[in-house]
């Protein structure tokens, strides 16, 4: 039986764990597809309670595999996504353009009432990033495979799980000067991960047709405003130093040799975009879904961990 059979890739991420919790609360049964069961699936399977999950272990490249599981879905989220290119496939074409391309041609084969996919806010003027060109591609394909499916493009997604404000955090924890780039001034709309969950909750529910939403939260802040935010949320203070794109460029240069690196040429070459609404396609806010959290706000409650005393650091403990 088909109905309210949702088949998600990508599910042990920070929006894959929020997304089970919430469409399995609303009677959605879900199954998740990662390639190592032994790393991921104690992570996804607290998500639910028992009877609402299946973990199916596979390579998202065994067609053979995962058209099986096409069979009793309804509907198809793919969430999979990576920031840097990385050994044994796992190139920006592979992973944002071949797969969704798959994806979308099953969701066809297979009638499937809905097709979901998750791309990144920005990537139309990201001329020269290849993260955003394989992004731009992956789109293409989707739309020409099964016109229906929704792409969703958010800016960036935080919460406690994030790869964003927390890799931030650590590093203005440990280093005394940070350095930024293009002075600071690229422009995000931060977007908290339960009301993107809630944006893709709602497309389900309310059968969204639109091709292309754009999702973002109800504030613009800069880069260099992000750091100044997350220092006074840790109450540290850093020099925030502006460096020449020829040094930052080396700099990442050698650090995208490591094998989690923290920058990336490409990343560099992205960070030179604004990452808000472009005015082209419809947003959160035009479909009925506006963001209701706040960047200091939703951090305040999880940035006690980068202060000194953890938890105890805050006034409450600070008085008593």
């Amino acid at each position: 039986m088909k109905e309210k059979n949702c088949l998600i890739f990508g599910g042990s991420g920070q929006i894959g764990r929020n997304l089970i919790r919430k469409l399995t609360k609303n009677g959605y049964r879900i199954t998740v597809v990662t390639r190592n069961i032994h790393q991921k699936s104690y992570i996804i399977k607290t998500q639910a309670n028992f009877g609402y999950i299946d973990i199916i272990e596979s390579s998202i490249f065994d067609e053979d595999k995962i058209r099986k599981l096409f069979q009793n879905a309804e509907i198809c989220i793919n969430l999979v996504g990576i920031l840097f290119e990385k050994k044994r496939g796992n190139t920006f074409n592979n992973i944002h353009s071949i797969f969704p391309s798959l994806l979308s041609k099953l969701s066809k084969e297979y009638k499937l009432k809905k097709f979901i996919h998750i791309s990144a806010l920005g990537i139309d003027s990201a001329i020269d990033s290849d993260y955003a060109k394989s992004k731009l591609q992956g789109e293409k394909n989707i739309l020409k495979n099964f016109p229906l499916a929704t792409i969703l493009r958010p800016s960036v997604v935080y919460s406690v799980d994030d790869n964003f404000t927390t890799n931030l955090m650590t590093l203005l924890s440990r280093l005394p000067i940070f350095p930024i780039y293009y002075s600071g001034k690229t422009k995000f709309m931060p977007i908290h991960c339960s009301d993107l969950t809630d944006i893709i909750f709602q497309v389900i529910c309310k059968n969204v047709n639109s091709h292309t939403i754009e999702c973002v939260g109800p504030e613009v802040i800069t880069f260099k405003e992000v750091l100044e935010r997350l220092l006074v949320l840790m109450e540290k203070k850093r020099i925030l130093l502006p460096f020449p794109l020829t040094a930052a460029n080396l700099m990442a240069k050698f650090f995208q040799l490591m094998p989690k690196p923290l920058l990336t040429q490409d990343q560099l070459r992205l960070l030179k975009y604004d990452n808000t609404v472009s005015g082209k396609y419809k947003t959160n806010n035009d479909i009925g879904v506006p963001s209701t959290r706040f960047f200091n706000k939703e951090v305040k409650n999880y940035c006690y961990m980068w202060k000194e005393g953890g938890q105890f650091s805050t006034d409450k403990y600070r008085n008593n």
